[in-house]
C-alpha cells in the first residue's frame, strides 16, 4: 500500500510517501519538503498569521497534488508543536480543509513522543531491552521509556531548538553569557522529567531521534547521511560539550558551511544542542544511538496496526489509562 505522510512542523512541511505493508519495512519512494518556519509567523498574541495560513494552505495543497500523482492511496497530515500552540489552530485546521480538501490533525505532544517511541522500538526490536528516547524538534523536546511498543513514560515539554534560539538566543553569534544562562535554566526545566524517565527504570539503550541530533552527531564525526540508514551513528556528551563551545562562538552564517547543517537549521543548532546537553545530563546518558526512523515512520507503523486489529489510530489519554488498567 502506497501511503503519504505530511508532517508540519515548527521549521519544515515534509511528504514522505512510501510503500508500506504491516510487517514488513516501509519503502521510502519520495521526499518533498518546503521550509515554512511557522513557528517564526506566530504574532503576539499567539495566533497564526494570515501570511503564514497562507503559505501553509499553498504548501499542503502541492503536496496533497504530489500525493495523488504519486499513487497514495491516503495522505496522512499532521502538525505538531508550532499549529498545536497556535491560539487560533482550529481556524487554521478548518481552513486548510475547507481550501485544500485535507483534513489536517493535530498530534499532542505525548502522542508525538509515544509515536516517535514506537518507530524507535520496531528499529531496535525487543533485544534492546528497554529503550529510553529523546527528540528535539522546531517546538519541542519529547522524551519517551519502556520495554514494550508502548513507553511507560512518554513525555514532551516547549523546548524546541527554534523556539529558545527565538527566546534566548537572538545574537548572532549568541555570546557566551546567553549560552550559560540557557544551560542553567535547561538544566532546572528539564530535572523533573528527567526524574520521571529516570524512575521508569534503567535503560539497556538509550537513542535519540530528529534531524538535530543526526546533525550534532555528524558534527561530531558521525557517518553522513550518503553512508545509509544502517551505519551506526554514535553523539556522546563529551563531544557535545566540545561542539557547543566551538559552535556557540560561530554565526549562522558560518556554521551553515559546516557538514550536516543545513542553511535554514543553522540559527537553531547552538539552542538545539544545549537542549541536547541539558537532556543526556538529566538522562545520566553518556552516549546516545542516532535512530533513523521517528516520527512520521511511527505514524505509518501505527497505522498499519490500527487497519489491522481495528483500534484507534492514535489513542487518547483516556483510553490509554484503560488499556493499561485492562492488563493489569
Amino acid at each position: 500500500m502506497r501511503l503519504g505522510v505530511l508532517d508540519v512542523g515548527s521549521n519544515t512541511v515534509h511528504l514522505l510517501v512510501v510503500d508500506a505493508r504491516r510487517g514488513g519495512h516501509p519503502t521510502p519512494m519520495s521526499s518533498t519538503k518546503a521550509s515554512l518556519r511557522l513557528a517564526e509567523a506566530i504574532d503576539g498574541s499567539g495566533k497564526l498569521t494570515r501570511k503564514g495560513a497562507d503559505k501553509l494552505v499553498e504548501t499542503i495543497d502541492e503536496f496533497a497534488k504530489i500525493a495523488t500523482s504519486s499513487g497514495c492511496k491516503e495522505l496522512m497530515a499532521f502538525a505538531t508543536s508550532a499549529v498545536r500552540d497556535a491560539t487560533n489552530s482550529d481556524d487554521v485546521l478548518a481552513r486548510v480543509r475547507n481550501e485544500t480538501g485535507v483534513a489536517l490533525q493535530v498530534l499532542s505532544g505525548v502522542n508525538e513522543s509515544r509515536l516517535t517511541f514506537l518507530a524507535v522500538r520496531r528499529w531496535y526490536g525487543w533485544s534492546a531491552g528497554r529503550i529510553t528516547n529523546i527528540d528535539i524538534g522546531g517546538g519541542s523536546l519529547e522524551l519517551s521509556s519502556g520495554v514494550d511498543e508502548e513507553p511507560d513514560v512518554a513525555l514532551s515539554l516547549p523546548l524546541g531548538a527554534g523556539r529558545l534560539t527565538r527566546e534566548w538566543l537572538q545574537d548572532d553569534p549568541p555570546g557566551r553569557r546567553r549560552v550559560a544562562m540557557l544551560r542553567d535554566w535547561l538544566d532546572n526545566e528539564v530535572a523533573e522529567a528527567g526524574a520521571k524517565v529516570l524512575g521508569a527504570g534503567t535503560p539497556d539503550l538509550t537513542v535519540a531521534t530528529s534531524k538535530t541530533f543526526r546533525s550534532l552527531a555528524r558534527l561530531t564525526g558521525a557517518a553522513p547521511s550518503g553512508a545509509g540508514p544502517r551505519v551506526k551513528r554514535t553523539l556522546t556528551a563529551a563531544g557535545l560539550r566540545q561542539l557547543i563551545a566551538f559552535i556557540s562562538r560561530m554565526t549562522a552564517a558560518d556554521r551553515a558551511e559546516l557538514e550536516g547543517v543545513s542553511a535554514e537549521r543553522a540559527p537553531q543548532i547552538v539552542a538545539g544542542a544545549l537542549v541536547a546537553e541539558a537532556s543526556m545530563r538529566a538522562l545520566s546518558i553518556d552516549t546516545v544511538d542516532i535512530c533513523p526512523w521517528a516520527l512520521r515512520e511511527g505514524l505509518i507503523l501505527r497505522k498499519l496496526d490500527s487497519e489491522a486489529d481495528g483500534t484507534a489510530f492514535v489513542e487518547t489519554s483516556a483510553e490509554l489509562a484503560k488499556a493499561k488498567g485492562d492488563r493489569r
